[in-house]
C-alpha cells in the first residue's frame, strides 16, 4: 500500500431491511463485494478505519451512506460512482480520488460495469462506534 491514504467508495453494510411494512421500499443488497480492514483506531469520538474492498465485474456496493465522510481511491479498475439523482459523479482509473459525504441526504452507489475487479483503498471518518455504511433503498435508478 502506498504512503498516501488513496481511498475509494465503497463500504455498503451486508444486512438488507427486515421486517419493513409493506409497499415500503427496501435496500439494495451489495453483490460481489469483499473487503479487509487494514487498520482501526480511534481518537476521541471518532473512528478511523482503513479499508481495502474489492468489487467483482457485475458487482456492486448497493445504495447506501454514511455516518462519517469517506476518502477514497481506485487502485484497479475503473470509477462508476452514482448519486441519488441516477448521475454518475465520479468516472477515472486508477488513483482517482473521491470523497463521500456523510449523512442519509448523499445516498449513493458504486458499481463495477468493467472487466476486472476494482479494488479501492478507503479511509472512514466515522463517529465512534458507527456501522461502516447504513443500507438505503434505491431512489428511482433505472439500475440497481
Amino acid at each position: 500500500m502506498t504512503s498516501g491514504l488513496r481511498t475509494v467508495l465503497a463500504g455498503a453494510a451486508a444486512l438488507t431491511l427486515t421486517g419493513a411494512l409493506a409497499g415500503t421500499a427496501h435496500a439494495t443488497p451489495p453483490d460481489g463485494v469483499s473487503a479487509v480492514i487494514l487498520s482501526r483506531t480511534t481518537i476521541g469520538d471518532t473512528d478511523y478505519i482503513l479499508r481495502e474492498i474489492t468489487i467483482a465485474p457485475g458487482g456492486s456496493t448497493g445504495w447506501h451512506y454514511h455516518d462519517g465522510t469517506l476518502y477514497a481511491a481506485f487502485r484497479q479498475g475503473q470509477l462508476f460512482h452514482y448519486d441519488a439523482n441516477c448521475e454518475q459523479d465520479g468516472a477515472g482509473g486508477p488513483g482517482t480520488p473521491i470523497v463521500e459525504r456523510a449523512g442519509s441526504g448523499n445516498v449513493h452507489v458504486e458499481r463495477n460495469l468493467g472487466t476486472e475487479p476494482q479494488i479501492l483503498d478507503v479511509l472512514y471518518v466515522l463517529p465512534a462506534g458507527s456501522p461502516l455504511s447504513e443500507d438505503a433503498p434505491n431512489p428511482g435508478c433505472p439500475f440497481e
